[in-house]
């Protein structure tokens, strides 16, 4: 009976240290599991910061990148609208031209070029095919302003012609040259080239009595002095 007995207290004994050693192994896995599963947490979350972040940092890229700038373009003669326009900076001539509204049906743009860049401070003048027919194509048309031009020869502009008998050409000349002519004064020799700009070329010397400040009696000054 005692044998018995020792026997059964043995077989206990053994078992009760197997099962503390399961418990053991079952115990560290999931110690290990537990830490793994954090370290891959706070890993996750670090990189999920990080990325917005990142994310902030690029928005804002992004945002400085899409500011735009804007320059002046003075579009006169032969548009629906002629203007001084506030435009995106790297637009093209032909942009510009669309927002002043268009060309008239009769204006000649052979000569200018579509699609160059602008530049701040630009003028496009856009002349009809009347002006360019009238013109004497050895001449260039004084703009005070620069034309938005072609490098090749441009009939579109044109110079004071040098054989005109010592007159003055009023289509041409520069506001140091008209005020050469008796009783013209710097703020009347503008006049005339605003006139000329806003209206087109003088098709007669008499036309020009349509400037404001040109009289008839200053006229008469000036009529044996002057050309077209």
């Amino acid at each position: 009976m005692k044998k018995i007995i020792d026997n059964i207290y043995k077989y206990i004994i053994n078992n009760s240290l197997r099962l503390i050693m399961f418990v053991g192994l079952i115990a560290l896995y999931a110690g290990q599991f537990l830490i793994i599963n954090y370290i891959l947490d706070n890993k996750l979350v670090c990189e999920e910061k990080t990325i917005e972040k990142d994310n902030i940092e690029l928005d804002n890229y992004i945002v400085e990148d899409k500011k735009e700038e804007y320059i002046y373009v003075d579009v006169k003669g032969a548009v629906k609208n002629p203007n001084v326009y506030k435009i995106i900076a790297g637009s093209r001539v032909m942009d510009v031209i669309n927002v002043a509204g268009g060309l008239l049906k009769n204006a000649n743009t052979r000569f200018i070029n579509l699609s160059k860049e602008l530049k701040d401070g630009d003028a496009i003048v856009v002349y009809t095919n009347e002006e360019i027919e009238k013109a004497n194509k050895k001449d260039i048309i004084y703009v005070e302003t620069p034309c938005v031009c072609e490098e090749i020869k441009n009939d579109a502009c044109y110079k004071e012609n040098e054989n005109n008998n010592g007159k003055i050409n009023i289509n041409t000349a520069s506001v140091e040259d008209l005020m050469k002519l008796s009783g013209i004064g710097e703020s009347k020799a503008k006049s005339i080239i605003e006139y000329r700009n806003n209206n087109g070329l003088f098709t007669n010397i008499d036309d020009i009595k349509k400037v404001n400040g040109i009289s008839e009696t200053l006229f008469n000054k000036i009529k044996e002095n002057i050309t077209i």
